[in-house]
Formats: C-alpha cells, structure tokens, sequence
C-alpha cells in the first residue's frame, strides 16, 4: 500500500499515475511505468524538459506533426487537472492503478 511508503514516493507515483491519467484522456497508447518516470526524473528537475526529452526520444514522430511546446503544454494542462482532482477533499486516494492494462482496451482498437 502506497501509504506504506516515504512521503516523497507517494507524492511522486501521484504525479506519474496524473501523467498517466493525462496520456490516456489525451489519447496516447503509452504510460510511464516506475523506471521511466525516475529515468526522466533524473534526466531534468523540470517536468517540461522531461516531458520534452521523453517526446523526443521515444514519440518522435508526434513532433513532425504537432509542435513540443503544444505538446508540452496540453500534457501538462491535463496532468494538473488530474492532479487536482486527486488532492481534492473527499478524494480516494489510490495506492496503484497498472496503466499499462489500459493499452489496447480502447473502443475501436
């Protein structure tokens, strides 16, 4: 159970299941599962330099059609809303959810 677990861990598998819940709601058939989220983590202390080395170096072809500071920025807008619904009063909080079970469950795919 998440709550088991330091507060900076909880604070940062909230921000990677928001990032998730964002990739999702945005239509993007990928997640970040613990070891990319701490791979990027360490990459950059800026969520959009993260964001924007992970486009870069494994969903390229997302910027020959769509420009990184949209991207970026939509990714971001989507993940806070996420964010906040999760610390809002009343929220459960959930210790996991394996994004990685969604892929594929799409209607249509």
């Amino acid at each position: 159970m998440v709550n088991d677990f330091p507060i900076q861990y909880q604070y940062d598998e909230m921000e990677r299941n928001a990032y998730n819940a964002a990739f999702y709601e945005l239509g993007f058939r990928w997640h970040w599962d613990h070891d990319t989220y701490f791979e990027l983590q360490r990459h950059s202390p800026h969520a959009t330099e993260r964001i924007h080395h992970y486009l870069e170096t494994r969903q390229p072809h997302l910027l020959r059609a769509y420009d990184p500071a949209f991207l970026v920025g939509v990714i971001e807008e989507k993940k806070a809303i996420h964010r906040k619904q999760v610390a809002a009063p009343g929220a459960m909080v959930s210790g996991y959810f394996d994004w990685a079970q969604t892929l594929g469950s799409e209607i249509g795919a």
